[in-house]
């Protein structure tokens, strides 16, 4: 089993590396990968894919990602830690920030690095509160789930990483036309604003 799930490992995220099916790539390699496992007599199912979106997307990323120089290697790791929950029902914690690789490049102190993130973790909900009362004073009629749908989204992206109706659709869960609609609605609101450079439909929090 380890080697088989190290063989699936790579052999999903070379699929997704090529980006074989367009539009929509990471949630169709997704839907494929979990078909090609049924015909192995795996008793695969969306659940873990739907709880684990982004981890699921970010280990791809890892798997594909070098950066020879600061001595950062493409790794399967991750995904395989994401599989062995799959296959045999381990219960290993999926953690997006474990993927990060900017501690590879600096070293914090412990007590400065809580009250870093204590900040951060500040600004961040303030941020939310004020996404949440811009949307409210747009409009009164704006549901709590459509409002819980953008707060996730802004907890993934930020204000610095940009997305697409891809990445909407990947986070909250949503069809391709709501998806499209949320996004509508944050352009009109104001609190999303085009990217250039990116290609055509992309977007960030202002």
């Amino acid at each position: 089993m380890e080697e088989i799930i190290h063989h699936l490992a790579i052999f999903v995220s070379r699929l997704w590396q090529i980006h074989v099916f367009g539009e929509g790539n990471t949630r169709t390699t997704a839907v494929f990968f979990i078909k090609y496992l049924r015909t192995l007599g795996f008793d695969a199912t969306n659940d873990i894919f739907a709880e684990n979106a982004w981890y699921f997307r970010n280990a791809l990323v890892r798997a594909n990602y070098n950066d020879l120089k600061n001595g950062v290697h493409e790794t399967t790791e991750y995904l395989e830690l994401f599989l062995r929950n799959l296959l045999l029902d381990e219960k290993n914690e999926l953690h997006n920030r474990s993927m990060h690789i900017s501690g590879m490049f600096e070293e914090v102190g412990v007590e400065s690095s809580k009250a870093n993130i204590e900040n951060v973790e500040a600004n961040i909900e303030k941020q939310k509160a004020d996404i949440r009362n811009r949307l409210l004073s747009f409009s009164n009629v704006i549901s709590k789930k459509t409002i819980n749908y953008v707060l996730e989204l802004f907890s993934k992206c930020g204000k610095k990483e940009y997305f697409g109706r891809t990445i909407v659709e990947d986070i909250t869960g949503l069809k391709p036309t709501r998806a499209s609609e949320l996004i509508k609605l944050l352009i009109d609101s104001e609190i999303i604003v085009p990217v250039t450079g990116h290609g055509k439909g992309k977007y960030r929090f202002q």
